[in-house]
């Protein structure tokens, strides 16, 4: 399959070095994205890179619609499905923090439908597909197009339970849906209306909706079925009811800023409350954990636990660290995103063929930028408690004792050991390393954590200093070793 490269987009704010480094992915990365499309007989896809809130690279890939043959773009509109899910679970767990409703609540509380027949079942259920309900990918994706009087019959004649809520993760779309309708109820407007109040306007993303309908003709990836040995399009299904949980449609250039205002959670500062902490949510917020392969070539053995978090899956994987992430699969259309929450690097990609979900391309895209450097964590700052207490764990190294400053020192210090042995513990290391070098920076693992390490005659010392949880700065453990 031919593919026309349109664009490549490096970001002029992003570093020399860099952005340097980016541009030397892009050929590995792009190589990953073609060969993916070749095998799975994509017509056409977009991929983006996300760094620093910025979108450093983007590149659209083969045509958009085959009638026309007008090439993908970073501006071509494409149907995200699933992806859809991040947008209303992010809504729901922003009526939290107003306190207008809690996951602790039981859904019937907001949709008043379902008191005859789901009892027990939380807000939270819903968000972490525990609810019990009944996997249904290829069903749910038909049901796009319900009315709101479609669906609230639905809602009063309830579903079937594949188990007990609240027991297992299982994967629903009616679940979605139904939050969606507890965004509408609370919100006091359509879901769609309050999405787009709270981030598609707010975060600049002009090009993206929920009715397909409204996307010029000439920016759409129109979606195509693989079938019979050759391509045949798919109906284009309107919005309805059921678009919580998969309606998005977006451009790269768009879904980059969202990827950007999920990765902005990161690095977290230390106190409670703002927008942060919602994202965070979304990472944290809960769910049951599940199995799951390591997508890609690397590292094909890898099988890891996860959960559904807030509309993603959380995790952590052998090679990239800490990843949130989540695929779309619909009718004509087909995506992943992956994000890497403590280097605030996020990989996405959009097709336009039928649940052809581009997930080994991306998580290989990951591992070429992880090859490349460009995943390094964000550096911790040093707090001024944790500065302060280095600077006293110095003066005591240097005094050779540990009481001359006793308002520094958490009650426990002397208790679990003496003044005396702890004089004795820094004369014996004194001995055995020589002069040390105690000027190297602490190196924070949190706002009341830190290890140093300093290089002495005869070896080095490393080090371990924990701050107490008390108002005023003192040390409540600081451990030192000659590895």
């Amino acid at each position: 399959m031919r593919t026309l490269i349109l664009a490549v987009a490096i970001t002029l704010s992003t570093p020399a070095a860099a952005q340097s480094t980016i541009e030397a992915s892009i050929p590995e990365i792009r190589k990953g994205m073609e060969t993916w499309m070749l095998d799975n007989h994509v017509p056409g896809l977009v991929w983006g890179v996300v760094k620093d809130g910025k979108l450093v690279a983007v590149e659209g890939l083969g045509v958009q619609d085959l009638e026309a043959r007008r090439p993908v773009t970073p501006d071509t509109a494409f149907r995200i499905a699933s992806m859809s899910k991040a947008f209303t679970a992010y809504g729901i767990l922003n009526l939290q923090a107003q306190g207008k409703l809690t996951l602790s609540d039981p859904a019937s509380k907001h949709v008043p439908e379902m008191t005859p027949w789901a009892t027990g079942i939380t807000v939270g259920d819903l968000l972490h597909h525990s609810a019990g309900f009944v996997t249904d990918d290829p069903w749910g994706d038909r049901q796009q197009v319900r009315t709101a009087e479609e669906f609230t019959a639905m809602l009063k004649a309830g579903v079937p339970f594949q188990s007990a809520p609240g027991s297992t993760y299982e994967y629903s779309n009616f679940g979605y849906a139904t939050l969606g309708r507890i965004l509408t109820n609370v919100s006091g407007k359509p879901y769609q209306s309050h999405i787009g109040d709270t981030v598609f306007r707010p975060l600049g993303m002009a090009s993206t909706t929920y009715d397909v309908f409204t996307v010029p003709s000439s920016r759409l990836a129109r979606g195509y079925r693989w079938e019979n040995n050759r391509w045949s399009a798919e109906p284009m299904m309107k919005d309805g009811e059921f678009g919580a949980m998969g309606g998005v449609v977006t451009t790269a250039n768009d879904y980059a800023k969202w990827v950007a205002h999920l990765l902005s959670g990161w690095p977290a500062e230390p106190k409670a409350g703002g927008d942060g902490a919602v994202l965070r949510q979304m990472r944290y917020g809960g769910g049951i954990p599940h199995g799951r392969g390591r997508p890609g070539k690397d590292a094909p053995d890898c099988r890891m636990s996860f959960i559904y978090a807030g509309g993603l899956v959380s995790g952590n994987d052998c090679l990239l660290g800490a990843v949130l992430f989540h695929s779309g699969g619909y009718p004509g259309y087909g995506s992943h995103m992956l994000l890497l929450p403590e280097t605030g690097v996020g990989v996405f990609a959009f097709s336009n063929r039928t649940y052809a979900a581009p997930i080994p391309a991306v998580w290989d895209a990951a591992g070429v930028l992880l090859r490349a450097g460009q995943l390094a964590k964000h550096p911790t700052p040093v707090s001024p408690a944790l500065a302060q207490a280095y600077s006293e764990a110095r003066r005591m190294w240097s005094e050779g004792r540990i009481d001359s400053n006793p308002a520094i020192l958490a009650e426990n210090m002397l208790i679990d050991r003496s003044a005396a042995n702890w004089a004795a513990e820094f004369q014996r290391l004194k001995a055995e390393s020589g002069a040390c070098e105690t000027t190297s920076p602490i190196q924070p693992t949190g706002a009341l954590s830190g290890n140093f390490q300093w290089r002495c005659t005869t070896g080095r010392i490393t080090g371990r200093l924990l701050l107490a949880p008390t108002n005023t700065v003192q040390i409540q453990a600081l451990n030192l070793t000659r590895p």
